[in-house]
């Protein structure tokens, strides 16, 4: 969703309308990612069958509130949580309330905090009980794109090369990317310039530059790519009702590639294996 962004005359922006920031707001890009990702981390303990989406989502809620940060989410067009939580064939923008998690069930967390002015958005997959060998393979491909996509984010590549890397992946193992939804750039904003789609050709798109702030996000469907939104106006899900997995980062382009800056302090951005 683009349309958060006010630029100011004192910052640089690429002909693409795409900011780009100092080396001194590094520090603070930082500072919110490493919340987002230790709020992320400490949320794991309390997935688990039986649990409550809405419970899951006020711990967190109490956790930002708690270190003196704001929820970017909260008040958001209307939103009220301090979570997005998608389980299942939920693709994206699940509403926590009174679901109760099921064995096998997996999910998606998403949370963006701001610390001093800046925005911290993360996002990674858990699951309650023992996890189906397809579901566990759905997750690994994802934060496999997730990784790939970082990979191909450097000065002098596009992300048109981005987006490539994630879909010639995913297709590759007989998945499919969705379309609907796609990463953007944050700062001082929630979202701006650019789209950051997960798909694409290489060489296309805007070229990145040293100071680019953006998530890369992508929702990755062991089904068809298509997705619909349920009447709440917020939830998306399958059109097919596959399952959907999805990782998400925050990122900053540097000389000499990218800065992560939602690394899991207790290294479990990826539950099952470490960073």
């Amino acid at each position: 969703m683009i349309g958060d962004d006010v630029t100011t005359s004192s910052q640089s922006v690429t002909k693409d309308g795409i900011r780009l920031y100092e080396p001194s707001d590094f520090a603070g890009m930082e500072k919110a990612g490493r919340l987002a990702a230790t709020i992320l981390d400490d949320i794991a303990e309390h997935v688990f069958v039986g649990q409550t989406t809405g419970v899951i989502d006020q711990l967190i809620t109490d956790w930002v509130t708690a270190a003196g940060a704001t929820s970017a989410t909260i008040g958001y067009r209307g939103y009220q949580h301090a979570s997005c939580i998608s389980v299942n064939h939920v693709v994206c923008h699940g509403i926590p309330g009174d679901k109760v998690l099921k064995d096998g069930d997996i999910l998606n967390i998403d949370v963006t905090v701001i610390v001093d002015g800046w925005f911290g958005d993360c996002s990674r997959m858990y699951w309650a009980g023992k996890m189906s060998r397809k579901a566990e393979r759905l997750v690994q491909v994802t934060h496999d794109c997730l990784m790939l996509g970082i990979e191909a984010a450097k000065p002098g590549n596009t992300f048109g090369d981005i987006g490539h890397a994630i879909q010639t992946y995913a297709e590759k193992q007989r998945m499919s990317v969705v379309r609907d939804f796609c990463g953007h750039g944050l700062g001082r904003v929630f979202h701006a310039p650019p789209n950051v789609l997960h798909y694409g050709r290489p060489g296309t798109g805007a070229v990145l530059e040293e100071g680019m702030f953006f998530t890369i996000e992508p929702m990755i469907n062991l089904g068809r790519p298509e997705t619909k939104i349920l009447a709440d106006d917020w939830t998306a899900v399958t059109r097919d009702k596959s399952l959907s997995a999805q990782f998400e980062h925050s990122i900053g382009i540097t000389a000499q590639g990218c800065e992560i800056f939602t690394l899991s302090p207790a290294g479990r951005f990826h539950p099952t294996m470490p960073e």
